[in-house]
């Protein structure tokens, strides 16, 4: 791996990790496109850590207040019944379906799912799943109306994301939208949802990302695993604050159109056979 890969892969990964437009599938996309050799789903997940220390310093008094609650709710019944409490109930459960799913499907996700006749097709299929979610959902209910079951459901669409081109953020705000909670909400729990699952996925990577997976696989320096994922912090920094706030007063149709232009544009090149599918 050169060192403008690793710069530009660290920025590719903070721009899109937290919108709706995966950002495993662009790293996909990135590496096919201007550097001929996939960075691996190591590197992805390892550079995740970045924007998941991004979240954690974002809602570190969120976060901070749900775990002590959580905590002292275990002996103390008095507080069971807070919202605290249950946000760390939801967290917790929520992360099940991507955890199992990611270790039974291990291969799968490292290997087949990077084809980009995947990715690309999955960023235009669920780009009209997001579409009509956008469309149809009520948005009525807030975090003081989150229940259980949303919990589930966001987690179990937090899973379909181990499919690059699917988008853990869009798929989470997806479902979410189909609870009828509003996107600030959704994007909110989306936020500490990935926490566990993103943080455990790349620190069992570590082992793996300085070892190619496949032909064609660049592998990186330490150096350079390390000012990617540093990057990745910075820029994801500054998208979790944008997209709160875009998210409050717009649709999220924008992100509609750009992966299906994204998807077609991927589709037209693996076609020409400009890039290589693998």
């Amino acid at each position: 791996m050169t060192w403008i890969e690793a710069i530009v892969l660290g920025i590719v990964q903070g721009l899109t990790e937290f919108l709706p437009v995966s950002s495993s599938g662009h790293l996909r996309i990135t590496s096919a496109i201007f550097f001929e050799q996939d960075a691996g789903a190591s590197f992805t997940a390892v550079t995740q850590l970045g924007t998941e220390a991004a979240v954690l310093l974002y809602f570190a008094k969120d976060i901070w207040r749900i775990g002590r609650t959580w905590v002292v709710g275990i002996w103390d019944k008095s507080v069971r019944s807070s919202l605290d409490y249950r946000m760390g109930w939801y967290v917790i459960v929520g992360s099940i379906p991507i955890g199992l799913f990611g270790f039974l499907f291990k291969d799968q996700i490292r290997e087949t799912a990077r084809n980009l006749w995947v990715v690309a097709t999955t960023l235009i299929v669920f780009a009209f799943v997001l579409a009509f979610a956008e469309y149809w959902g009520r948005q009525t209910r807030t975090l003081r109306d989150f229940r259980m079951r949303d919990g589930v459901v966001m987690g179990f669409a937090q899973a379909l994301a181990l499919i690059p081109g699917v988008s853990r953020s869009g798929a989470t705000l997806t479902f979410g939208l189909f609870l009828s909670l509003t996107r600030e909400t959704a994007a909110r729990y989306s936020f500490l949802l990935a926490i566990p699952a993103v943080v455990m996925s790349g620190i069992f990577s570590l082992g793996d990302v300085f070892e190619p997976a496949a032909p064609g696989t660049s592998v990186p320096t330490v150096a350079q695993m390390v000012v990617a994922t540093l990057i990745a912090f910075a820029v994801g920094y500054a998208a979790i604050a944008w997209l709160l706030r875009y998210v409050a007063h717009h649709t999220l149709y924008i992100f509609v159109l750009y992966r299906v232009a994204i998807g077609t544009l991927v589709l037209a090149l693996l076609l020409t056979g400009t890039i290589s599918a693998t």
